[in-house]
């Protein structure tokens, strides 16, 4: 009888690991498994869902960036400056489009002090993060603001499913379908088109990539500047749907996303990774702290657990690269 082999990649592994966990939950706390939970975690996963697909671009190049929450920060605040200075009473559309606009000049000076300087990602994104928050906070300010244009509270009220529950109302926004676009954009590029392939390269053997005569500087570009605009609308949808506009909201949020885009099999060191896989890490690192919070464990274990999550998901990505270049040195010396 023949052997039925299962290639055990990190997509596989983490869709057994959430059935697992969704099974191991509902058995502690069977109100797990309800339509108004599902919604809160939907709700939840939307921000940090769109804050990973920037975060994986980076990552997949080789490249590591701290600075989207200050990117986040500066965009959604600057607009919602000027869209008060403006009186703006319209659509939130224009809000949206303002704040990844900013999120892509601050992402594209990134690009520039990287490629043009060839300043390591994280000390370049480091210093851009002290910089574009020193610039919030010295120029722009620091107070929260509670009173938002209309098109914000217009937009956070638009929803696509609204279910009643003992505990309350639960929803889910439209800001998903935002989500939603930017994952399948981002994975269509990377899938197929040259710039997409660049990515990976960059990623995997910069001077490789170099030698075949690819721009690196448009690649760059890309990677930076568009991480940059999604974490600008990222912030702005974060502002809408918590109706509030503080400048240090998204601050401190660097590691959760890496964990969950690492946790997701995108390999640190890059030149691996995939949208379906970033999707999984979000919604896996979305279970497991909804789950703590269920199953009354202290919230302070979440840091703990977000470490154990990233030493965890490093060392398969380790195991498996092990396993390959042991599978491609027997195949040669079969053939030798």
């Amino acid at each position: 009888m023949k052997k039925i082999k299962i290639n055990w990649t990190s997509e596989k592994i983490l869709i057994l690991l959430i059935v697992l966990l969704c099974a191991v939950i509902s058995c502690i706390n069977p109100t797990f498994f309800t339509i108004g939970n599902f919604c809160d975690m939907v709700r939840s996963s939307t921000v940090n869902g769109l804050y990973a697909v920037g975060v994986m671009l980076v990552l997949i190049s080789g490249g590591i960036d701290i600075s989207f929450p200050s990117i986040a920060a500066f965009s959604m605040y600057s607009t919602v400056k000027i869209m008060l200075a403006m009186k703006y009473t319209g659509s939130f559309l224009l809000p949206l489009a303002m704040s990844a606009g900013f999120g892509l000049i601050l992402g594209s000076v990134n690009a520039f002090l990287i490629y043009k300087f060839k300043i390591p990602t994280l000390i370049a994104t480091l210093g851009t993060a002290n910089l574009f928050n020193g610039i919030l906070l010295t120029f722009l300010g620091s107070a929260q603001i509670n009173t938002l244009p209309k098109g914000y509270s217009r937009f956070a009220k638009t929803l696509l499913l609204k279910v009643s529950s003992e505990y309350g109302i639960s929803s889910i926004p439209v800001a998903f379908l935002v989500w939603v676009a930017a994952a399948l954009i981002v994975w269509y590029i990377l899938r197929y088109t040259m710039l997409g392939r660049g990515v990976y390269a960059l990623g995997g053997n910069r001077v490789s990539a170099e030698r075949t005569g690819m721009n690196l500087g448009m690649v760059h570009l890309f990677i930076y500047g568009a991480a940059g605009a999604i974490a600008g609308m990222a912030g702005t949808i974060n502002t809408a749907l918590k109706r509030t506009c503080n400048p240090f909201d998204a601050i401190g949020i660097e590691l959760t996303i890496i964990a969950a885009v690492v946790l997701g099999g995108v390999k640190i060191t890059g030149g691996k990774g995939s949208m379906m896989g970033t999707v999984l890490g979000v919604i896996m690192f979305n279970i497991i702290n909804n789950s703590l919070i269920m199953i009354g464990v202290s919230t302070y274990w979440q840091r703990a657990v977000i470490g154990m999550l990233i030493l965890v998901s490093t060392s398969i990505t380790a195991l498996q690269d092990k396993r390959s270049a042991a599978k491609l040195l027997e195949r040669g010396g079969k053939e030798a």
